[in-house]
C-alpha cells in the first residue's frame, strides 16, 4: 500500500508500523467527532455490542485488555457497567491518541499503556478478557497481533473483535464502497484537516480478510469457540474467540 506524505504524495520507506502510528497521532484531536460524524454515531451501538459479547460478568472484578484503544470509547463502555468493579488497561501505540482522550475515563479505573499490539508489555495470562475495536486492521502483522492477545488473556478469557468488513448484499455493497471511497475521504479531509488519513481506511478495509478469514487467524492461534456475526447490513462484524481452559473467577 503506498504511503502518502502532507501533500499527498508517496513517502519512500515508510513502514506500515510508521505509516499508522503518524496518522492516528495527527488526527488524534479531530478522532471522535470524525468517528461520530462518519459513522452517524452507528458505532457507539457497536460497542455496546462488543460489552455485551465479552461476558465480563463472569469475571466482574477483573482485569480487563483494550487494546489499540484510541480514545477510550471501548474502556468507558466497559467501566460504565454498573455490576463492573474491575480494571481496564487501554493499550495504544499512539500516544496522542491516549493523551487526548484521557478527560473521557476521568474517574474511572483505566489505566493507559502507550504500548503495540505486536509486541504487548504484558506477562502471559494475565487479562480476564480482551477487546479490540476497528484496530487490528491496522496491525503490520495481523497474525502475530492475534497471537499476542491470545497470550495475555487467561485460560477461559474471550477475545472481542470490531472490525469493518464488506456488506455481503451486492447493492448494499455497491453503495458502500461508493461512501467509503468517494464521500468518506473528502469529508474526512475536510474535518480532519489531514490529506490522506481517511484515503488510507477504505484502502485497508479492502486489504482486510473476510470475516471468515479472520475467524480461521484466530483458530490458528489457538482460540476456541471462534464465531462472528454482521452488524448494521454488514458495515462491520463482531468477532469472538476464547482462549482455552476454565476461566477463573473475579
Amino acid at each position: 500500500m503506498a504511503t502518502r506524505g502532507t501533500e499527498g504524495r508517496p513517502v519512500e520507506g515508510m513502514g506500515r508500523e510508521r505509516q499508522v502510528r503518524t496518522i492516528f497521532s495527527e488526527i488524534a484531536p479531530r478522532y471522535d467527532l470524525l468517528n461520530r460524524v462518519l459513522s452517524l454515531s452507528v458505532d457507539r451501538r457497536w460497542r455496546r455490542r462488543a460489552i455485551d459479547a465479552l461476558g465480563w460478568e463472569a469475571a466482574p472484578a477483573g482485569t480487563y485488555l483494550d487494546a489499540c484503544a484510541g480514545t477510550y470509547d471501548l474502556a468507558r463502555e466497559l467501566c460504565d457497567r454498573r455490576s463492573f468493579r474491575g480494571s481496564v488497561v487501554a493499550s495504544d501505540f499512539a500516544l496522542p491518541m491516549l493523551q487526548e482522550g484521557r478527560g473521557k475515563v476521568q474517574g474511572r479505573a483505566v489505566r493507559p499503556v502507550c504500548g503495540d499490539t505486536l509486541r504487548l508489555p504484558f506477562p502471559d495470562a494475565v487479562f480476564s478478557g480482551a477487546t479490540v475495536a476497528f484496530g487490528v486492521r491496522n496491525l503490520a502483522h495481523l497474525e502475530r497481533g492475534l497471537a499476542e492477545l491470545q497470550r495475555v488473556l487467561a485460560p477461559g478469557g474471550r477475545l472481542v473483535i470490531l472490525e469493518f468488513t464488506e456488506p455481503p448484499n451486492p447493492l448494499f455493497r455497491a453503495l458502500y464502497h461508493f461512501y467509503f471511497r468517494s464521500i468518506l475521504p473528502r469529508v474526512g479531509r475536510l474535518v480532519s484537516g489531514h490529506p490522506w488519513a481517511y484515503t488510507y481506511l477504505p484502502e485497508s478495509v479492502k486489504e482486510f480478510p473476510d470475516p471468515d478469514g479472520l475467524a480461521e487467524l484466530l483458530r490458528g492461534v489457538g482460540f476456541d469457540e471462534v464465531r462472528w456475526r454482521f452488524l448494521t447490513w454488514g458495515i462491520a462484524a463482531l468477532h469472538l474467540g476464547v482462549k482455552p481452559g476454565a476461566r477463573g473467577g473475579g
